[in-house]
């Protein structure tokens, strides 16, 4: 990898970092920049996975305010991200490879599609929020769709963080930016338990790892103090358009 390739890489974890933080979509920046570095697909998924696991961490220190008396509710629902999580990584390596280079581009443009839909998302969730009963880690089937989400996590990622706020804003009554901090918590475990699982048994290209680390950790402080503060609109777009070039360059590459 050229000197011009790692300052891409390393930008774009910074990117990926503090959309992770604010949105939920950083994959949609990072994965489709090692395609086009030439990574192929199933390493740069797993590379990109353990690289993104401070930056979620990162990002959960910066919402640790937002955190605060949710200690019950990260314990039961982060055990069906860490299951979920497990689930996925154990298919991205049990499947075929032609199964990822199929199921991806699918799933890059249900990610899309998910981003651009957050701010419908996003009034729902408000609208429903004065109808129900705050609950620390709301209903059944808001612990079974943490497992699902986990599973579409561990497998590739992409916009996992706006279906875990679709699902705790819809089940959980609390504001959004302390569901916010809960969200980035269960992603982080999601990368976590499924980047412990590519150590092991996947092929890992540690430099890639170590570019997006050191990026997302930066991109998780400054989503937590700056992202806020972002056009949502602007962002929005902006990830659309990498997505949509992601699926180019799986279609046509």
């Amino acid at each position: 990898m050229t000197g011009l390739e790692m300052a891409g890489v390393l930008l774009a974890g910074i990117a990926a970092g503090t959309l992770n933080v604010v949105v939920g979509s950083g994959t949609l920046i990072t994965f489709p920049t090692l395609l086009a570095f030439g990574v192929p697909p199933v390493t740069a998924n797993v590379s990109n996975t353990i690289g993104l696991v401070p930056g979620s961490f990162s990002g959960a220190i910066g919402y640790r305010r937002e955190l605060a008396g949710q200690g019950s509710r990260l314990l039961r629902l982060g055990g069906a991200s860490v299951l979920g999580g497990i689930v996925g990584a154990l298919l991205l390596l049990g499947l075929p490879e032609e199964a990822f280079d199929t199921i991806v581009p699918v799933l890059i443009a249900i990610g899309c599609v998910l981003v651009l839909l957050q701010p419908v998302i996003s009034r729902r969730m408000a609208a429903s929020a004065h109808a129900r009963e705050d609950k620390p880690a709301g209903s059944v089937w808001v612990w079974g769709l943490v497992l699902v989400t986990g599973v579409y996590g561990g497998y590739f990622g992409a916009a996992q963080g706006v279906l875990l706020m679709a699902i705790l804003g819809i089940g959980i009554q609390d504001s959004l930016q302390r569901l916010n901090g809960t969200k980035n918590v269960l992603a982080g475990l999601v990368n976590g338990v499924a980047a412990l699982v590519f150590i092991v048994v996947a092929e890992v290209d540690w430099g890639v790892v170590g570019l997006i680390a050191v990026g997302s950790v930066i991109g998780g402080q400054l989503g937590a103090v700056f992202g806020r503060r972002l056009p949502p609109l602007a962002l929005r777009l902006f990830i659309v358009v990498v997505g949509v070039s992601a699926l180019i360059t799986f279609l046509f590459t």
